[in-house]
């Protein structure tokens, strides 16, 4: 996979992730819904790179690589957005 779709998936995630996180947890957004947006994009990103390479490193299958690119993301932008609420309680 080219790194700049897995890129571009990370972004389309952290989009849905902050989207979502508004519905889930009753509308509070206390940092506003482009910083829900912003921390779910940056950590959508960020736990996608370290899946796609860290978990080859480690001796994993393809598969797993896979099924880790695909819900780690999402669950740790949601992660994120819950544990900022939580800190702006």
């Amino acid at each position: 996979m080219n790194i700049v779709i897995l890129i571009v998936a990370m972004i389309v995630v952290g989009l849905i992730a902050g989207w979502l996180a508004g519905p889930i947890w009753k509308g509070k957004r206390p940092i506003g819904l482009q910083g829900d947006y912003t921390a779910a994009i940056i950590t959508a990103v960020v736990v996608g790179l370290m899946d796609w390479y860290v978990i080859p490193a480690m001796g994993f299958s393809d598969s797993l690589r896979n099924l880790g690119v695909a819900l780690e993301p999402f669950l740790g932008a949601l992660l994120i957005l819950w544990i900022i609420r939580l800190a702006k309680r």
